[in-house]
């Protein structure tokens, strides 16, 4: 099953990482650590709630004025 990673970086360093399509979310010192960790807790969430969804999320951006 492929799903979504969405990784940010954490201002303590390291990075963030969330699966859209459960919302599991989880992090890691490194991009490759924060996505091992996601497919671990997203394995372990979907031991107990399957995906009922079928798609892919959309991933778009948006923009906020700058206040200056």
């Amino acid at each position: 099953m492929e799903l979504s990673a969405v990784l940010i970086p954490a201002v303590e360093g390291g990075y963030v990482a969330f699966n859209p399509e459960t919302g599991t979310t989880t992090q890691g010192k490194t991009i490759e650590e924060a996505i091992a960790n996601l497919q671990e807790a997203t394995e372990l969430y979907l031991e107990e709630f399957p995906l009922t969804i079928a798609g892919r999320p959309l991933l778009t951006t948006f923009q906020i004025p700058a206040h200056v």
